[in-house]
Order: structure tokens, then sequence, then C-alpha cells
């Protein structure tokens, strides 16, 4: 595993932070963790345009609908060309143009251009990782029988994360399943003391980024084999169940099964905001490694009446 993604080189750090420390982290690294991030959120349809990846699903999530910029660049003049291609890329699909942007002074450039163009900035978010092998916190060592694992989605699963984070009707879930079948995945479900689920979550196997010098990713076609780390993502829990111990249960009995399955690390995404989520990733031995925010081009008024 690369160390400069790995907490356990750090001698220093806390295997429980809270909040989670930021982990330094090679520009390689923090790219080959990208092009992971996009295998395991493939949207149905990508483009490839000038290093940028245009991504697009019907506006079904957001990441799943903005433009991945691999390589960012650096030229103004020829980023705001880039912008107006990509802007009408997105314009054909009736979709708003979004960048995902990272942090760090290879989006400098970008951030700039996007500044002068007014684009919003919202939905600050922290990529967390964590090595394989640890115990996770909070739990007892041995697996949790309660903790339902499938390879795939069952209904169940999919009501409850839907209901807690989904957007739309059947159409819209129909295109949600299909970027969560994007990658090998295995789905975690807990239910309470009645039987009903009560949390949900999934872990994402989309494999690695073949040499950590060229993380070019694969923009269409299977993801890169090999086993790699994993994405938790969907992490959801029915409101009037929350505050239980199902998330973290579920967190556990993820952790367990990527190991078991030989994951050499984990990374998932919490909004900055929800103070609770990252307490419980921080308790899972989760810390810092990039962020990134949303930049949304603003609607244009037009203009009415005489």
């Amino acid at each position: 595993m690369d160390q400069s993604l790995n907490p356990a080189q750090n001698p220093t750090s806390n295997p429980a932070p809270k909040p989670a420390q930021t982990a330094p982290g090679k520009p390689a690294a923090i790219c080959r963790l990208e092009a992971l991030m996009d295998a395991a959120w493939r949207a149905a349809e990508c483009e490839e345009s000038g290093g940028w990846v245009l991504r697009a699903a019907s506006g079904v999530t957001q990441r799943a609908n903005s433009v991945w910029t691999r390589d960012p660049g650096e030229d103004p003049h020829r980023l705001i060309a880039r912008l107006r291609q990509a802007r009408l890329w997105y314009r054909d699909r009736r979709l708003p143009l979004i960048f995902q942007s990272f942090d760090g002074p290879r989006y400098a450039a970008l951030n700039a251009v996007l500044d002068a163009e007014g684009f919003t900035r919202q939905s600050e978010t922290l990529v967390l990782v964590r090595p394989s092998g640890a115990e996770p916190g909070g739990g007892s060592a041995g697996p949790d029988p309660a903790v339902e694992i499938t390879p795939e989605p069952t209904a169940d699963w999919l009501d409850l994360w839907w209901s807690v984070d989904g957007r739309g009707g059947s159409a819209e879930l129909a295109v949600a399943r299909g970027i969560l079948e994007c990658c090998p995945a295995v789905y975690a479900l807990v239910r309470d003391d009645d039987g009903v689920p009560a949390a949900v979550a999934r872990l994402a196997m989309p494999g690695t980024v073949p040499a950590l010098t060229d993380p070019v990713p694969v923009v269409a076609g299977p993801a890169p084999a090999g086993p790699g780390w994993g994405g938790l993502y969907c992490m959801a829990t029915r409101p009037d169940a929350r505050r239980r111990g199902y998330g973290g249960r579920i967190v556990r009995a993820l952790l367990r099964e990527g190991d078991a399955r030989g994951l050499e690390g984990y990374w998932l995404l919490v909004m900055a905001s929800n103070a609770g989520a990252r307490d419980l990733y921080a308790q899972a031995g989760f810390r810092e490694a990039c962020r990134y925010l949303y930049r949304q081009e603003r609607p244009k008024r037009h203009l009415t009446g005489c």
C-alpha cells in the first residue's frame, strides 16, 4: 500500500483522532485516490475532454453528473476554452455544469477561473482513509452476525438507502442502481429488534490503478483489476434509528469483510459539516487525506416582459 495514504506509517498518529487529522499525501497518491473514487461511482456516460472527464447520469447524484478534472490544467486561456466545451456538453444533456474540485495547488488555476466565472462553492466533502488490518474501534473483535452481507443490493437495502438519500422516483432509482453496480461491491444491512432495516452501507471494490506514477484511470469499460482499496459508500440510517450504534456496526462489519477479502486500505467520503459522522469515522481509525467541493455554474437570468 502507498505509504502516503497509510495512517499507520505516521508514528505520531492517533488511532482514533477527534476530529480526523490530516494525513500527508503525495500528488500521485491523491491522483490514485481520485481515480479509485471515480471507478467506484461510475457515471452512465463518461467522455474524455482534454484531461477532464465529463460525467452524466440523468442528474442522479452530483458526483455522477460533474466534471472530474483529472488534469486540472494551469493555462487560463486553455481552461476557459475547456470550460466552454464542458458547458456545451452539459447543456446538450440539459444538466447544470458542475465541477468536482479537489483542494491543493493543482487546482489553484482552475478555481481562479471558476471564481471569475461566478461558480458557487458547495457541499465541502472530506476524503478519509484508513489502513487494513487495524481492528475497528468501538465494538467486539468478532463478526457481527446481525449484519447481513450480500453481493448485490437487496430490495430492503435499496428501499432504506433511497428513503434516506434518494432524490426522485423509480426511474432515478434505476439509474442509481446502475451506478451502484458499476464495480464489484458488497452491501451491508442491519435490522432493529423488530426486524426492520435500520442502517445500510456499500463497500465498493473497484480494483487498483496500475501504477501510482501513472494515475490515468480507465474512463470506459471495466475498472482495473486487483484487490487494492475499498470505498465505503451509501452510509444511511433510518431517521428514527439513529444514535443507537447501527452505523458503527455497519462500518465495522464492512471493514472486517474487506480485510477478509485482502483489501489494502479504505476510503470514505463525509460532508465537512457532518460532525457526528466524522466522529464515528475517526473512532474507526479514518483520517483525512484530502477534500473537495462542488463548483456549480449559477443559472443565467433571462429577461422577461417588454
